[in-house]
């Protein structure tokens, strides 16, 4: 760099640095006072609304325990630059006394109902004026129902190897507070609780069974699950808190394909309309390869298998169970309906709650005494609703039934040889 050049900006800096150095100073001063005197306006929004001294009994529609409402609102703020650039909706809220207020009324937003969370920021020197949108506030009457809690089919799937039986017990109760209105609406409409099969494992189920081998397995729900989302009334999951949720439980029976071990009597139901074409002296089974005749009883003569049971179930009904196809005109159909039909399904109820009962020990159940018969019943009935046959290669049982000359024709529309294992 030229010498003159040099010379030339060691003097303009030092030549009266005195003065220069005042000016700097008075220019940062000034700069400091208007920045902090500056007076600007400032949009706020998704500002939360707090109620407080709400009277007893009272509450408001959407207000969760901590007195926010589901509300939140946009505010214009008008004031201190540097203060206001620090305000935003995690640090400023809205309050609005309840106190002395009728049942219904609209309350306006000023300066005097803003609250900062941050104590270096004091709204009433920052802040010279504040507008916004008016806030309508209904009080409602504070009650506590207890609210049904239906337990719904589980989505997902059963681990393998297992088969989904039910869930119970099947409806539960929780306890809300909240605007009567509301609850009302609750009660009325109730609640519904779902489970995912996929988050309950194999592993776990296997532990469950332990060395026993039962048929049937239950999987006690966890605590965590028992919790349900209930928006109007909090923004978290409630709890249920009625007594029975402790023994709720998804059960579970094993996969194996059980041997019926007897052939199954086959009859026919001749409904009263058709009677007059159609009836026992008209119609007849006729006997063949899958069908004989055995003691004067029409019978399926094909090995038969179930799944998804129990053994216990299996043997108290398989000697109550008959094929029951029901009589209908070629012009109403083509091949006749059919379903394993149960004799008596009551007095095998009975005996199976009884077998199970005297079976088991005390320490098979984790449920109160008074609840297992019910819970057994359930089981059953369970079982009975589901019960399907299948045949030896695995596969639903299939069977063409049609009416023919003067006779009705049985056949199975499956592949009969057994599976290859």
């Amino acid at each position: 760099m030229d010498k003159n050049v040099i010379s030339f900006i060691k003097k303009l800096l030092l030549q009266h640095w005195q003065r220069k150095l005042i000016s700097l100073a008075l220019a940062i001063i000034i700069w400091i006072i208007t920045y902090h005197s500056m007076t600007v306006s400032k949009v706020v929004s998704g500002v939360p609304v707090r109620i407080v001294h709400l009277p007893p009994g009272k509450t408001i529609e959407g207000m969760m325990e901590n007195g926010l409402l589901g509300t939140k609102v946009t505010l214009n703020l008008n004031g201190n630059k540097e203060s206001l650039e620090n305000l935003s909706p995690k640090n400023l809220e809205i309050l609005i006394d309840a106190s002395g207020q009728p049942d219904q009324w609209i309350a306006d937003i000023s300066k005097k109902n803003l609250h900062c969370t941050n104590p270096d920021i004091d709204l009433h020197k920052t802040i010279a004026k504040v507008s916004g949108q008016e806030i309508i506030i209904k009080q409602s009457k504070l009650v506590s129902e207890k609210i049904p809690v239906l337990i719904t089919q589980p989505i997902g799937e059963a681990p393998k190897g297992y088969q989904f039986l039910d869930v119970w017990p099947y409806q539960l109760y929780l306890t809300v507070k909240g605007p009567e209105d509301l609850v009302k609406k609750l009660k009325t409409r109730g609640l519904k609780l779902t489970f995912n099969l996929n988050d309950i494992s194999r592993s776990e189920l296997d532990a469950l069974q332990g060395k026993k081998q039962n048929d049937e397995v239950s999987f006690p729900v966890p605590s965590n699950w028992k919790k349900i989302s209930v928006p109007p009334i909090s923004d978290q999951s409630l709890e249920i808190d009625d007594p029975q949720a402790k023994y709720l439980r998804i059960d579970f029976s094993r996969q194996d394909f059980l041997p019926v071990g007897n052939f199954l009597p086959i009859t026919i139901f001749f409904p009263a309309k058709h009677s007059g074409t159609l009836n026992p002296d008209t119609y007849s089974i006729s006997t063949n390869d899958f069908v004989v005749k055995k003691n004067g009883i029409k019978v399926l003569a094909i090995p038969l298998y179930a799944q998804g049971i129990s053994r216990l179930f299996l043997d108290t009904v398989k000697d109550m169970i008959q094929i029951t196809a029901i009589a209908a005109p070629k012009s109403e159909r083509d091949t006749l309906l059919w379903n394993a039909q149960f004799v008596y399904p009551q007095e095998l109820e009975n005996r199976y709650v009884s077998k199970v009962l005297s079976e088991a020990g005390d320490d098979s159940f984790d449920i109160l005494p008074h609840m297992r018969e019910d819970y057994l019943r359930n089981r059953f009935r369970r079982y009975m609703n589901r019960f399907r046959f299948y045949t030896a290669n695995h596969q639903k049982l299939n069977l063409k039934i049609e009416l023919q000359a003067n006779t009705i024709s049985v056949h199975p529309v499956n592949d009969l040889s057994p599976t290859e294992q």
